[in-house]
């Protein structure tokens, strides 16, 4: 359950980088606004979109990395969990993509 939570948080932080890196205007495009090539943008104010679109950007892209160092730990930590290490004398053997544990003599070879 947590990790389903992490990963669509992961989905929307993820989507909200790539949303807002698209909204946002290249640099040299204030350079064109203001010898009157195209409307300068009132929606924030003038000058007030670059600091919110760039602080929302930040937000969502510290996210994405939080929760991408979050579920890479909890991978990990899945993978050594599910490893059993054989108990002394006893050898791990795999056929047909089924592993299974066979006890053996010290000294004696295991058939491939």
């Amino acid at each position: 359950m947590f990790e389903t939570t992490l990963l669509v948080i992961y989905l929307l932080a993820a989507l909200g980088v790539i949303g807002l890196v698209l909204i946002q205007q290249g640099k040299g495009a204030d350079m064109g606004a203001s010898f009157g090539a195209g409307a300068s943008n009132t929606v924030f104010g003038a000058g007030g979109s670059g600091n919110f679109l760039t602080r929302m950007t930040a937000f969502f892209a510290f996210i994405f990395i939080v929760v991408c160092l979050i579920l890479g730990r909890m991978s990990t930590h899945k993978a050594d969990s599910q490893w059993v290490a054989p108990a002394e004398g006893q050898t791990i053997q795999k056929t047909d993509d089924v592993v299974k544990e066979v006890p053996t003599q010290k000294g004696e070879e295991i058939p491939e």
